[in-house]
């Protein structure tokens, strides 16, 4: 008999990591968007969270990274909510659309002070898009450090 091996998901910024149903925007909190993982952050460096391909970053919305990991499970990384309507302020991109990436390497920098400032929410959300093949076990209510496993997947 085979067993599928479970793989890892490391923690794609340092916080407190809590479940996507406490993320205050319905389109994240109900899953409507897919299965997922929050961590309100610590500081401002986004990792990326496994080894893959960058698949969408665009310049003119800074504030979401979408990646392919190897095994072509789909994700977004989105910082905040409602920071759309900062057009890009206190957020740079590291990457490009289709650039190959490890885990650990960094993929977007955001200014806290900026987003809180606006009057919005700066949690980081992690979403699988497309995560009906996997089966995902994430690791809620403990602060997590950037790198470390955050999740697992068979």
């Amino acid at each position: 008999m085979f067993f599928k091996k479970k793989k890892s998901l490391k923690a794609f910024v340092t916080g407190k990591a809590v479940p996507l149903s406490e993320v205050k925007d319905e389109v994240f909190s109900t899953g409507m968007m897919g299965d997922g993982i929050s961590i309100i952050p610590k500081e401002g460096l986004i990792i990326s969270p496994i080894d893959g391909r960058i698949e969408v970053a665009n310049p003119q919305m800074q504030h979401a990274i979408g990646l392919k990991t190897q095994e072509n499970i789909e994700m977004l990384i989105h910082v905040g909510v409602d920071t759309v309507n900062l057009k890009n302020e206190g957020l740079e991109l590291l990457v490009s659309e289709g650039q190959k990436v490890k885990t650990g390497d960094p993929l977007l920098r955001f200014d806290r002070n900026i987003i809180s400032s606006a009057g919005l929410d700066d949690v980081v959300m992690l979403i699988i898009t497309d995560s009906k093949d996997f089966q995902f076990d994430f690791l809620t209510g403990v602060e997590v450090i950037k790198g470390e496993e955050i999740a697992t997947w068979k």
